[in-house]
């Protein structure tokens, strides 16, 4: 199915109204729960290469970044709405530097409405932001000005969900959710999909013993591939063997419909799992099993105690690059200090003001981003591990984290022909990246703080023997002037290499100012 030029700007333009008039019509139900918070940041850089070029081509610049925002939350029980934005404009000095842009924007929301008790729910999420293009290419890590390896992407989807209690014998779930992805002129395709679930789940009546059974059925349509429908039915059976040990499972028929490379694209899955739970600090999910493209095996441990929280994950999935700009591979280091929190803080909502206070005040973001998700219009066989620990003491935090993760394509590169170009068409074949970072917070005074941040990554094309590393070091002093100003001085070494053996670095140091109103 083609997506025109005209639909594509109707969707966009239809967007916002749609958001609009899904706030109008849940605000009664929120009441007075809303909470608007304007900022701005105000920031001077210097960069000794401004568009992150090749090391001969490097040009220096002056950067003035101005950056309004504002946060919009309401929390009541029956609507519950985060939103964040923030429009970025730079200026440089003398002249406009090649590869370089004025504005940037970023949004991140997600809302949730109860339209009917115990019947009608409603989500809907949006985002706006960054990604890299390639693997194989600059990182996107601290220079948003720069043009090199990157482009804006715009996600966005909606639908409701019914469900409905039999008593206490059995939960039925019916989902419909519309999403759309769209990366401009990169390459990627503009997408939209149609997602339809159905499930029926035996309710607390039996304890030692439950079943459910589910359906799903996703309609995709892409401007730079074929129209594809994914479908998966199961079965499942569960068992409580103890209070904190229980046993899953499950079998069923997936189907894809890609252009396969080689091999089936459907058949049978099982799959035998574990859940273990000691105790509320300590955690453990595993399973094994197969699917028509092999072997399939999942890990989710987690445990914390008073001053750490650790966590180990693997899965492998068939799933999509549009796919994973709704799950994106970050170290939700956010989540992680909530769980650190939850010992001493019992109510979600007042450790969840408690956590970002406390990202806020020591300048730690909200999440690690890890440069994992390249663009490409083909269905891929993810095969990815990820280990972190938070360490926390009276005055400093670190945060560690490692990640592994391949990627073997399955359907047709012809598909990816306008973000690789004709001479590397097959450079996303088969991928491994892996990568380490590090993060270190040392709080000087109860407003002051020193941050050291390195990461480092490889991505290796196994396909072509392309190889690649990235490497991001830096050292920040925070200050919290009071509740509502802070300021940082920040110093930044970034280095790497792209395609052709061509290598660039940066050194770059910025000061900046935020107020929250």
């Amino acid at each position: 199915m083609t997506i025109t030029t005209t639909e594509v700007g109707l969707r966009k333009r239809a967007i916002p109204l749609a958001a609009a008039l899904m706030v109008m019509l849940a605000a009664p139900l929120a009441r007075a729960e809303w909470k608007f918070t304007p900022t701005v940041t105000l920031r001077q850089t210097y960069t000794d290469n401004v568009a992150l070029a090749r090391d001969e081509l490097a040009e220096g610049r002056f950067v003035t970044e101005i950056s309004p925002g504002f946060g919009l939350v309401n929390n009541s029980r029956r609507f519950k709405l985060r939103t964040a934005y923030q429009l970025n404009y730079y200026a440089f000095d003398d002249q406009d530097a090649p590869q370089t842009k004025h504005t940037q924007n970023q949004l991140s929301a997600d809302l949730r409405s109860i339209l009917i008790d115990d019947l009608l729910l409603f989500d809907a999420a949006a985002s706006v932001g960054q990604q890299a293009v390639s693997a194989f290419g600059p990182a996107v890590n601290g220079n948003a000005y720069a043009t090199a390896n990157r482009a804006n992407v715009r996600t966005w989807r909606m639908g409701p969900t019914l469900r409905h209690d039999f008593g206490t014998s059995a939960t039925a779930l019916v989902r419909y959710t519309h999403d759309e992805v769209d990366a401009g002129s990169s390459g990627l395709g503009a997408t939209r999909s149609d997602n339809l679930s159905a499930s029926l789940a035996s309710g607390p009546t039996l304890r030692k013993f439950g079943w459910d059974v589910g359906y799903s059925r996703q309609q995709l349509d892409d401007t730079r591939a074929p129209e594809s429908t994914v479908q998966n039915a199961s079965i499942g059976l569960r068992w409580q063997m103890l209070q904190a040990l229980q046993f899953n499972l499950r079998g069923g028929y997936d189907e894809y419909d890609y252009q396969s490379l080689e091999g089936p694209t459907k058949g049978n899955f099982w799959q035998f799992g574990m859940v273990w739970e000691p105790s509320s600090r300590s955690s453990l999910r595993a399973s094994v099993g197969k699917r028509y493209y092999g072997d399939s095996y999942s890990l989710e441990a987690r445990h914390r105690s008073r001053r750490t929280v650790w966590s180990i994950n693997y899965n492998d999935e068939v799933t999509t690059t549009r796919a994973q700009f709704f799950q994106p591979a970050t170290v939700d280091t956010a989540a992680m200090f909530d769980s650190l929190f939850q010992t001493g803080i019992r109510d979600p909502a007042q450790r969840r003001l408690a956590r970002d206070r406390y990202l806020r005040e020591t300048g730690l973001p909200p999440a690690l981003a890890e440069n994992v998700n390249y663009f490409s219009n083909r269905y891929i066989l993810q095969k990815r591990w990820q280990a972190a620990v938070v360490l926390n003491s009276a005055r400093s935090t670190a945060v560690l984290s490692l990640f592994d993760v391949r990627r073997d394509a399955l359907s047709a590169s012809q598909t990816d022909g306008a973000i690789t170009g004709p001479v590397n068409l097959d450079i996303n074949d088969n991928t491994r990246q892996r990568g380490a970072s590090a993060l270190f917070n040392y709080r000087i005074s109860s407003r002051s703080g020193v941050n050291l941040a390195l990461t480092s990554s490889t991505s290796l094309s196994q396909s072509t023997g392309i190889e690649t590393d990235n490497k991001v070091a830096r050292l920040s002093l925070t200050r919290q002037f009071s509740p509502r100003t802070a300021g940082d001085l920040e110093l930044r070494r970034t280095s790497g290499a792209a395609i052709g053996n061509a290598t660039y670095r940066e050194n770059a140091l910025s000061a900046s100012i935020s107020m929250r109103f």
